[in-house]
């Protein structure tokens, strides 16, 4: 038995050169087993949205405008930021109108921030989801854009805002998380965790009533006055007026109630530019309030 193990170790050292020990006559060396298929790389998830701090008592925060700065080292590249958001109205009961041919989107409006280049964020109603689902899906995609929350009914969460009907106190954070359920079945992606009141009107009540949803609720601190507006000039010079750094301008994706907002995007942009201003989204003016950059 020693003889034949030492014979084999020779004869295996004599032809390692062509063939493996315990090959067959042949001299050839058998082929490797293929080797399984490597798993894909998981996705990677979307970054979380920032979001402020709960307010006093542990009311739903209230973010208005970011940092009144000028960006300092950051101004190469447009250190004054601005943002500008667009708030997609259609209430609840406007259905029949939309299907007389009232039209509460805006193609152009759209199709004229992308030519521009224009990152900006639209508060969407769930009801207006509902009615334009291909365009709501379309925005969602689009990594220009973030949708946010506009309420689904765009009822108001206070007496007496502007003639809405009103949401009662026990409906609203239903009415906010309905919104939500009609953004997925449309098939928008990842809608930012901010809710902007319709009307922007709100009180303590509303607040103490949507902090556990854990939204931070986004107001502006510049109104363009597009609503209704028919004067594109005068609206214009509005924004141009109001805007200074960190500020959070409110206008409207809706032709039917803002007919000249497209025509006020294409002069208040390349403007606030010259000034030096950087649009970015209110997740962007958000994060930069928080310190995050």
């Amino acid at each position: 038995m020693i003889t034949l193990v030492r014979r084999a170790t020779v004869l295996c050292a004599l032809g390692a050169a062509l063939a493996a020990c315990g090959t067959t006559g042949s001299g050839t060396a058998p082929r490797p087993a293929p080797s399984a298929p490597s798993a894909p790389a998981p996705s990677a998830s979307p970054p979380r949205a920032p979001t402020l701090a709960p307010g006093p008592a542990g009311l739903t925060p209230v973010f208005e405008h970011g940092p009144r700065t000028d960006g300092g080292e950051d101004r190469g590249r447009g250190g004054k930021l601005v943002a500008l958001t667009f708030d997609a109205d259609m209430t609840a009961d406007q259905g029949p109108r939309a299907a007389a041919g009232e039209h509460f989107d805006n193609p152009p409006l759209i199709a004229t921030l992308r030519r521009l280049k224009v990152p900006a964020t639209v508060f969407m109603t769930g009801r207006w989801a509902e009615e334009y689902p291909d365009e709501a899906r379309d925005i969602g995609r689009d990594p220009r854009f973030e949708i946010a929350n506009h309420s689904y009914s765009h009822y108001a969460y206070t007496d007496d805002c502007y003639g809405l009907p009103t949401v009662p106190g026990d409906r609203m954070r239903s009415d906010l998380e309905r919104a939500y359920t009609a953004f997925a079945k449309a098939g928008v992606a990842n809608p930012m965790p901010y809710f902007r009141f319709p009307g922007g009107c709100y009180d303590r009540a509303a607040l103490e009533e949507l902090a556990a949803t854990g939204v931070t609720a986004v107001q502006w601190d510049v109104v363009s006055g597009d609503a209704f507006a028919t004067d594109a000039g005068a609206v214009t010079r509005q924004v141009l007026d109001g805007v200074r750094p960190g500020s959070v301008v409110v206008m409207h994706c809706t032709r039917s109630a803002a007919p000249v907002t497209e025509q006020v995007v294409q002069a208040v942009v390349p403007e606030l530019r010259r000034r030096g201003y950087r649009f970015v989204k209110v997740s962007d003016l958000v994060g930069a309030a928080n310190g995050r950059r």
